[in-house]
């Protein structure tokens, strides 16, 4: 299975594409607002609005036979210990040798915004190159849980 933490994802397209082409089911978490996919391998789930009630939707049921595709770090954190295999949209794999140093950088940079008023802003833009990266990541990681199972 594949989950999406899909409110603010740029590659749902991408996600659609290559899951069906190795048809593997796809949850596509958000708190409304998708439009739902005709094709029957893409489910869209939809939460109750409320702060990482999507998260926990996803946390509670990834395991290590899935993939999970989120931008979210402590998702990303719990996901990992459950033994998933974990993208960030931009294709950077978030594995149990780098998520500690990933959310150490996050909580850094929270207390770096919350320190001064005047650093806000977000980070890059979502390149053409941050989506051949996710694509040929996801691949890989497809090709890694079919090993395992």
């Amino acid at each position: 299975m594949i989950y999406v933490d899909a409110d603010a994802c740029p590659v749902k397209e991408e996600i659609e594409r290559i899951a069906t082409r190795h048809k593997i089911p796809v949850a596509m978490v958000c708190n409304g607002g998708l439009r739902p996919s005709r094709n029957p391998l893409i489910e869209l789930v939809i939460v109750p609005e409320g702060p990482d009630v999507a998260d926990m939707w996803i946390a509670d049921r990834a395991t290590g036979a899935d993939l999970v595709i989120t931008n979210d770090i402590p998702l990303a954190a719990k996901c990992v210990e459950a033994g998933a295999e974990v993208l960030r949209p931009n294709g950077e794999p978030l594995t149990a040798k780098n998520i500690g140093n990933v959310l150490a950088t996050r909580d850094l940079m929270a207390d770096l915004r919350a320190a001064d008023p005047f650093r806000q802003g977000g980070g890059k833009g979502f390149t053409k190159a941050d989506r051949s990266r996710f694509l040929q990541a996801m691949e890989d990681a497809l090709r890694r849980l079919k090993r395992k199972g």
